[in-house]
């Protein structure tokens, strides 16, 4: 993990962080006794630029990453542009972006600061990534849309055929975190 940090740190990015299912996935894999790291579909990086929010500018940092670890599936998003794609109000940060994410325990994030020592942001805190609980975040409760669109991805995830600890909240007890 600390050479993934490494490599996105690397790219000199503002306002970055390594977030979603590198951070999560880790804690519950910890929290389950695996011995080893469940593979991840992508290494998500984000970063918030304003000034340059052309997608290509995603491209080329995905391939610097790839020059530097080839095996790793990078996937890299500038927020400042992502509301255009979601068709929501635009973000302010990246930590902003990250407390809109679906899912509490996902809504997490990591970076190296300039002497390598591990920051966490956690927009809604870490009870519910080490409580073993999905819920969803403030954001994704506003309205109905929301909560469809979080419980289509729980249910698609399926997190708990990896992770069976798991407390996942659906559609009817999603109205009791109101």
């Amino acid at each position: 993990m600390m050479e993934i940090l490494k490599s996105a740190k690397s790219l000199n990015l503002p306002d970055w962080w390594i977030c979603a299912g590198f951070v999560r996935s880790k804690i519950w894999d910890t929290l389950h006794g695996f011995n080893e790291r469940t593979p991840i579909p992508d290494i998500d990086i984000i970063y918030f630029d304003a000034v340059n929010i052309d997608e290509v500018e995603e491209k080329k940092l995905e391939e610097r990453l790839k020059s530097l670890s080839p095996n790793i599936p990078w996937f890299v998003k500038n927020e400042a542009r992502m509301h255009l794609k979601s068709n929501l109000p635009p973000y302010t940060s990246s930590v902003d972006a990250i407390s809109k994410f679906p899912e509490t325990a996902t809504a997490l994030g990591v970076k190296l600061d300039e002497k390598d020592h591990v920051i966490l942001t956690a927009p809604w805190g870490i009870n519910d990534v080490v409580n073993l609980e999905v819920k969803p975040t403030p954001f994704f409760i506003e309205t109905k849309e929301r909560v469809a669109i979080y419980e289509n991805r729980v249910t698609k995830k399926n997190w708990e055929s990896t992770w069976s600890k798991l407390k996942v909240y659906h559609n009817n007890s999603c109205e009791l975190l109101k």
